[in-house]
């Protein structure tokens, strides 16, 4: 039976994956369950700010990136599908090594070729917009191909961009129903920030806590973020911190760096006219990284800066082992039929 199995095995993944492919982005995700939770008041009737919106309800499983996309990750997409750059994915300020993500740009259009700086590899990309965003989240739901921008890597997939480039245009691109990989909806960002599965009720902040987290790098305890303060930056001379650096302030679901570090983009459109952040970043105080905060900074889809990034959702792989094994037994039992 274990035979057959692995060889069944070798055939769909022989089939499923071109000889050859490497897949050489690994986003680490972390499961969020629990489908069919009850969600909660976000917004300023909660003592927030934005408009008011019950968020955290979601129905179904799925996996969410347990750290932000970092400076590597980008970069690597940026060789695959960016020697030219049709869509702009690539900001000239990502090369500052103060407060960009380290990503230098070199050659000429048609042969560009991207490096990030040993000291930024696993920081959070910034300057992406909302669009990046989305042509990343396509590329990874694609598989990783290498390529043109076009419908086969960052055009089509869990959006349809076509081009898409305009704030108008972005504003209008919700997810496809066959999806893989998404920039976080605004629910699935929540419910994995604040959920608490054990209580079936929400932390105020994404560190598992309901009191205002600290600033401290080397505090074990838990319940600190990168977010302003004395002194800042945290870290000096960077902005940002390396992923999952603040030990033991993790959410209930093991994500970490839902607050500070960079403002996240989500799904939701705000006062048709922003796409929606969560999360607060290293230019503001601790507010923003309460739950009840709806923020979009008027940051029109379009926009880039040094404090924006962004976090993505899976859907949950079958469990193919346990799938094939059934499969096996289903066939055997026919043929000695």
């Amino acid at each position: 039976m274990t035979g057959f199995i692995l060889r069944v095995l070798a055939c769909v993944m022989a089939v499923g994956f071109p000889a050859g492919t490497v897949f050489a982005v690994n986003i680490e995700t972390v499961p969020v369950g629990n489908p069919g939770n009850v969600g909660e008041l976000s917004g300023s009737g909660a003592g927030g700010w934005g408009p008011d919106r019950v968020c955290g309800a979601v129905d179904y499983t799925y996996n969410i990136g347990k750290y932000e996309v970092t400076a590597s990750q980008y970069c690597e997409f940026l060789n695959k599908v960016a020697k030219t750059d049709t869509y702009g994915l690539y900001n000239t300020v990502m090369a500052n090594a103060q407060y960009g993500s380290g990503i230098s740009r070199s050659g000429s259009s048609g042969s560009y070729t991207y490096t990030v700086n040993s000291a930024f590899v696993n920081r959070p990309v910034n300057y992406v917009s909302w669009g990046d965003s989305a042509r990343f989240a396509n590329w990874l739901h694609n598989n990783q191909p290498t390529g043109a921008q076009g419908a086969s890597t960052t055009e089509r997939g869990a959006y349809t961009l076509d081009g898409a480039t305009s704030d108008a245009a972005l504003l209008a691109v919700n997810r496809n129903s066959n999806w893989k990989w998404a920039i976080t909806s605004e629910d699935e960002w929540y419910k994995a920030a604040y959920y608490n599965p054990a209580t079936s009720s929400y932390y105020d902040y994404p560190t598992s806590s309901n009191n205002v987290p600290g600033r401290d790098l080397n505090d074990v305890s838990g319940n600190n973020a990168n977010y302003y303060g004395n002194p800042h930056p945290i870290q000096s001379p960077y902005y940002t911190t390396v992923a999952g650096e603040f030990q033991n302030s993790d959410s209930p679901y093991g994500t970490f760096d839902q607050g500070g570090n960079v403002w996240e983009w989500n799904e939701s459109v705000l006062f048709g006219s922003y796409r929606g952040l969560r999360g607060g970043s290293v230019i503001c105080n601790g507010g923003p990284l309460l739950a009840s905060n709806r923020h979009d900074l008027n940051c029109s889809p379009t926009y880039e800066s040094y404090y924006l990034g962004f976090r993505v959702s899976e859907v949950p792989e079958p469990a193919m082992i346990v799938m094939l094994s059934l499969a096996g037994v289903g066939i055997l039992r026919r043929k000695r039929a």
